[in-house]
């Protein structure tokens, strides 16, 4: 469907918030701006605003389609840029996803890249889910596990995240320590909801350990850690991660996750991505727990 302005216009008011703000952006009537909504809307089937007395707020469809719109617009920005000979400057909206594990090491970098370059605004995702680099819902992801074979990604190796296992020392004082792989049976640990975590060191403890004795499960990375220091159990942590935790065993070959870092082809060789690659790059050399 031909309805690039109907999108447009759309992205503005998504961006914007109201409909008096995006027919300034693109210097058209307020009534113009409607239209074009109300146009899309009918083409789609579906509702991409809620309208209130303040303005326009996206719908859950509205913010898909805000992630798209985006993503071309960026596109068409880089496009002129090259045709006019002007080249790129680096600026605008940079959307980093990642996993909540390595958070307390990538946030440092993200606040020191933005600090570096004002005119960007950083956006950072966390989550199981998987936001889809060709769909413009993220320019970065740093990714675990298998190497992604999607062939219109550009895949780098950014290390090995290296766990081990810790516990609380109050937890220590009250069950004492495993000394071997023999003793774990009989302490508890905290582990996933689903206990099929695709996550190596979770496989390795589902085999090693009776189901009844991971007594705390949650879906939440942050929560097992809170769990752990407060003296649930043993748990799986990074050093980075492990502040007021005791190392009860040292990292494993088969407890360690690949890491890898994942631009989607057609936005790779962005001055902003590029831009934002060396500065990564740089600073996971120095990551406590990743080896390289």
């Amino acid at each position: 469907m031909s309805t690039w302005d109907e999108v447009r216009t759309a992205y503005q008011v998504a961006r914007v918030g109201t409909v008096s703000g995006a027919a300034q952006a693109l210097g058209v009537h307020h009534a113009t701006v409607i239209r074009h909504i109300d146009a899309l809307e009918g083409q789609l089937g579906v509702k991409l605003f809620q309208r209130h007395a303040r303005g326009y707020t996206p719908t859950e469809a509205g913010h898909d389609l805000l992630r798209v719109a985006q993503a071309t617009d960026d596109q068409f920005a880089q496009l002129a840029g090259r045709l006019k000979g002007k080249g790129e400057g680096v600026g605008g909206d940079l959307v980093i996803t990642s996993l909540e594990t390595l958070s307390a090491l990538l946030t440092p970098v993200l606040v020191g890249f933005q600090q570096a370059h004002p005119d960007v605004t950083v956006h950072a995702l966390h989550g199981e889910r998987v936001f889809r680099l060709e769909y413009g819902e993220a320019h970065v992801a740093i990714r675990a596990g298998n190497a992604p074979d999607d062939p219109d990604n550009v895949v780098q190796s950014l290390g090995r995240l290296d766990f081990a296992l810790y516990a609380h020392e109050s937890y220590l004082q009250a069950r004492g320590r495993p000394e071997s792989d023999a003793d774990l049976a009989n302490h508890d640990f905290v582990g996933p909801e689903d206990l099929a975590s695709r996550a190596a060191f979770f496989r390795w403890l589902a085999d090693a350990v009776p189901e009844a004795r991971i007594v705390l499960r949650t879906p939440d990375a942050r929560v097992m850690l809170d769990a752990v220091r407060a003296g649930a159990g043993l748990g799986f942590a990074t050093s980075s991660n492990a502040h007021g935790l005791v190392q009860v065993m040292p990292p494993r070959d088969e407890w360690c996750v690949p890491l890898w870092l994942v631009t989607h082809v057609d936005l790779h060789r962005s001055a902003k991505v590029q831009s934002f690659l060396r500065h990564l790059k740089a600073a996971a050399v120095t990551w406590e727990g990743v080896t390289r």
